[in-house]
């Protein structure tokens, strides 16, 4: 049932707020959470309300509490840095008024955060965005490397784990139930074949070679606010997904979206390949903000992580497929085929460049 302004405004009163608000917006264009821009009495819009969609972050309390530990830890060096205009630097959140994370309303989690004035994002890709991007987001696992690992839950578990992805793939061969596992046998002996090859972090993390980190896992140039003015970085945004793992990740999966010179699910795969430029911006930025906290084995494993998050999302589109199509929205009948195929063949660009991204990292090593 659509919410109306009182119920908003119902929702807001549970949170111990400074200013008195008299509306809320829908605002942004978010596909996970809703969310609204709240205007005070004054006129200003002071604050967002987000409902957080507890079908994906089914643990709302750990979720909450990953966030606050997270934007505290960050709000605490900057103040140690010195840092000027911190309530823009970091996302600040508000307690409820009987000292909680969220509100409860009995069918959905609400909460509400700060508005950031005068910041603005980009949905586009350049090489001067991917080096912003990349020096925003080595910053910010910088802020958050030295948190012990067990403080942060998994907010979606097994989230970028590749044995437990294979896992869900090939229990959706051996069920086949919507019978597409003939028409794509070939795909599925691709993915086998390079099976062993992607699941190197898992193993590695066991040998005691690989750490894990606190992560942002959803790295778009979307997910950070830039001064309106300025242009320059303000603060990373978007951190439902911010929990433990390796930090082939974050650089992965900005190689898979914005280093992709098409789109995600592009029919013509003669336009998909990886776009060099954008990998090595981001890289560079990366490198400038994280190079002190990382070890010469995740430093040489960066380009690989190109390849196993794309590697992942070629896995989890074509597993999807084979499960008739019960995860991912599909706009038609054969959309998480054309998805698979379209990361496939960027998975295959990755490869051919491999050695020449791999290179890249010899200046850090």
């Amino acid at each position: 049932m659509a919410k109306t302004k009182d119920d908003y405004l119902a929702i807001l009163s549970q949170f111990d707020l400074k200013d008195k608000v008299v509306s809320a917006e829908p605002f942004g264009n978010g596909h996970i959470n809703d969310t609204l821009k709240v205007t005070t009495e004054g006129g200003d819009i002071k604050y967002v309300l987000q409902r957080i969609n507890h079908l994906i972050f089914t643990n709302v309390d750990m979720l909450q509490e990953n966030i606050r530990i997270v934007t505290t830890h960050i709000r605490e060096k900057l103040e140690a840095a010195g840092t000027a205009d911190i309530d823009r630097r970091v996302l600040t959140f508000f307690p409820t008024k009987d000292g909680k994370n969220y509100y409860f309303d009995g069918e959905n989690y609400w909460r509400v955060s700060l508005f950031i004035p005068r910041s603005k994002s980009y949905e586009e890709v350049t090489p001067e965005l991917s080096y912003e991007a990349g020096r925003a987001f080595g910053d910010f696992q910088t802020m958050l490397s030295d948190l012990p690992e067990g403080t942060l839950g998994e907010t979606i578990p097994n989230f970028h784990n590749m044995e437990f992805r294979l896992q869900q793939f090939r229990e959706a061969v051996a069920a086949d139930a919507a019978g597409r596992v003939g028409a794509v046998r070939q795909l599925i002996d691709e993915i086998e074949q390079r099976a062993d090859a992607m699941c190197i972090q898992e193993r590695l993390y066991r040998e005691g070679k690989l750490k894990k980190r606190t992560n942002h896992c959803d790295t778009k140039v979307n997910n950070m606010l830039f001064d309106a003015d300025t242009d320059e970085v303000l603060c990373v945004i978007d951190l439902d997904t911010v929990m433990p793992g390796f930090v082939l990740s974050d650089i992965g999966d900005f190689i898979r979206t914005a280093g992709n010179t098409g789109v995600e699910d592009d029919e013509n795969l003669d336009r998909v390949g990886v776009n060099i430029p954008i990998f090595e911006a981001y890289t560079r930025g990366y490198m400038e903000k994280a190079q002190a906290f990382l070890t010469p084995t995740e430093i040489k494993l960066l380009p690989y992580g190109g390849r196993l998050l794309t590697y992942m999302q070629t896995v989890r589109f074509l597993t999807d497929y084979l499960n008739g199509d019960t995860y991912y929205k599909i706009h038609y009948p054969e959309h998480n085929l054309v998805r698979t195929k379209a990361q496939f063949k960027l998975l295959q660009s990755l490869e051919a460049h491999a050695a020449e991204m791999d290179g890249f990292m010899n200046q850090w090593l």
